[in-house]
């Protein structure tokens, strides 16, 4: 008997945020369809369950028709601060359209309508395609990533600190992007949030909230610590070009300036449960982080 089990198109399948989304997927038994630039990235896209493999680009149009050709929905995360991100979006929404799509989940940015962020703002053309279209969209607005968190191990591991270029009293709205991946793959399986445009933040939380976390799940104490943009941007590593960086010092910026709202009850709704904690959130990481320098040291013994 052929199989009538939904496919699911996940673009960027295998970055460490879309990729938290092909596990929902798998759970809720969907066939993934990976959209990804390459057979090595194709291996690893399999690895975390994809089923089938797009081999493409968000910039070529033959590759969007050919990924979304046969699905019942797409997931879609565009790559940060890239130049081209609306037009990306844009035109995936319309090959969406041309293949009869039904299903489109959009994971978008808390505050899209800040015009004074380009990143933000990026967001608006893909969001008013979406609307202005016959796709059952879902529109996910998530605020600051707990996961940014996690990329500083090595300086909470090594030095007991960590910093952003803001504040330490300045709050923040966060999420667990692993709630965010829940609710998209509920968007996906369900009918109960078609047509919804949500809020996902999990609380407001300032960098002394944070460390008090790490300290006490640690058991030892960890500096909140407040780096220049430069030196917190070359410590962070982060693979992005000058015009980037510009764009991430100006969210920082405001930061600094506003800090950034938000509010949980849409994602405590949308879940049915309450949202992963900041507190919840370093526990798992700790503990992820551990077992990874455990498995290194046997590794290299």
């Amino acid at each position: 008997m052929e199989s009538t089990k939904p496919i699911v198109l996940v673009v960027g399948a295998t970055g460490k945020f879309a990729g938290l989304v092909v596990p929902e997927l798998r759970r809720r038994n969907v066939t993934v369809r990976a959209l990804v630039r390459d057979e090595t990235r194709a291996a690893v896209a399999r690895s975390l369950g994809a089923a089938e493999i797009a081999i493409g680009d968000l910039r070529s149009i033959d590759s969007l028709a050919e990924a979304t050709r046969g699905v019942d929905g797409i997931f879609h995360l565009g790559p940060a601060f890239a130049s081209d991100e609306a037009a990306m979006g844009v035109a995936l929404v319309e090959a969406a359209q041309k293949n009869g799509v039904r299903k489109f989940v959009f994971s978008s940015v808390i505050q899209p309508t800040n015009t004074r962020l380009e990143n933000h703002a990026s967001k608006i053309p893909v969001e008013d395609a979406v609307y202005s279209s016959r796709l059952e969209y879902t529109i996910l607005h998530p605020a600051n990533f707990m996961q940014n968190i996690g990329m500083a191990w090595p300086s909470i591991r090594d030095h007991a600190s960590f910093g952003e270029p803001f504040p330490t009293d300045t709050r923040i709205a966060r999420v667990d992007y692993r709630d965010v991946a829940e609710i998209a793959a509920i968007a996906l399986t369900e009918d109960r949030l078609a047509y919804a445009t949500l809020d996902l933040c999990a609380g407001m939380f300032s960098r002394l909230d944070v460390v008090a976390a790490l300290s006490e799940e640690l058991g030892s104490p960890i500096a909140a610590l407040e780096p220049g943009f430069s030196v917190w941007a070359a410590q962070a590593r982060l693979p992005y070009t000058d015009r980037q960086l510009l764009l991430l010092s100006k969210v920082l910026d405001h930061y600094r300036a506003y800090g950034l709202g938000g509010n949980s009850l849409a994602l405590r709704a949308a879940l049915g449960r309450e949202p992963r904690s900041l507190r919840e959130y370093i526990k798992d990481l700790i503990a992820e982080k551990k077992s990874a320098d455990a498995r290194k040291e046997y590794r290299d013994a």
